[in-house]
């Protein structure tokens, strides 16, 4: 038989071969009804309303301190996210969209609860690297600005106050801007909510110090809106901006 008629048999063969084993796999994806997000695990609609029990806990095992960490931006209507909001917060309607905990380079970070991990240094931003980890109650944790890759796999289970990364710098040095941001996402990965009602926590002792913002911004034609920890919006990535307000205060940097 010549060498080339030789080749494209077994090439054929081996095609055949990966076909009847891939066979089942294709057959269950495509069988498979149960909707998926991105990352392509298995998605549960959140509660409409958060829990009465918050159902996570604090992403470090520490008690907060000056030596540990402490509460640094708020989620929310931030005045920081507003005087950016058409920079580094457009995606997430000009809100600041998770909590930042100032905390020193290399200090471990659990688990906020049960799951899976679903995405590492994925799309979602906050450089250097991040983590996602997927919940059964229909939420999703994002730590971002981490130090290095986790040392965790795609699909890895992970328990609540696992170590599952360290803290990192936003600006990459280790002395700018040391932090951890999360956020408590959809399972779908596109929806926001407040992490203060979801964490388990003495939030109103952990407002009072270690903030390097300046509060919450206020639309003078509606002062009282959004103005505490407990009562900031949702927020969907992607969607029009919430805070294009006619009369800002602070105001914005050249205006009245």
């Amino acid at each position: 038989m010549p060498n080339s008629l030789l080749t494209r048999c077994v090439v054929s063969a081996g095609l055949l071969l990966l076909v009847a084993w891939a066979a089942p796999f294709l057959n269950a994806q495509e069988n498979d009804d149960v909707p998926r997000n991105h990352a392509g695990f298995p998605v549960t609609e959140p509660p409409a309303e958060p829990p009465a029990e918050p159902p996570f806990g604090l992403p470090f095992a520490a008690p907060p301190g000056p030596d540990t960490w402490l509460l640094g931006q708020a989620y929310g209507n931030t005045v920081g996210a507003f005087m950016q909001r058409d920079i580094f917060y457009q995606a997430g309607q000009g809100l600041h969209f998770g909590l930042d905990f100032s905390a020193s380079c290399g200090t471990e970070i659990i688990a906020i609860g049960d799951g899976i991990v679903s995405e590492i240094d994925s799309r979602h931003g906050s450089w250097p690297h991040n983590l996602t980890i997927d919940h059964p109650n229909g939420y999703s944790s994002f730590y971002g600005h981490l130090l290095e890759t986790p040392s965790l796999q795609i699909g890895q289970p992970v328990k609540q106050g696992d170590v599952i990364a360290l803290s990192g710098d936003s600006f990459g040095t280790c002395h700018s801007a040391p932090h951890l941001h999360l956020e408590i996402r959809n399972n779908y990965h596109n929806h926001a909510y407040n992490p203060v009602l979801l964490i388990n926590a003495d939030w109103d002792s952990l407002a009072l110090v270690g903030s390097f913002n300046r509060g919450f911004e206020r639309d003078l034609d509606n002062p009282r809106r959004w103005q505490t920890i407990y009562n900031q919006p949702d927020v969907t990535f992607g969607g029009a901006m919430l805070n294009n307000y006619t009369r800002p205060w602070p105001p914005e940097v050249g205006g009245r």
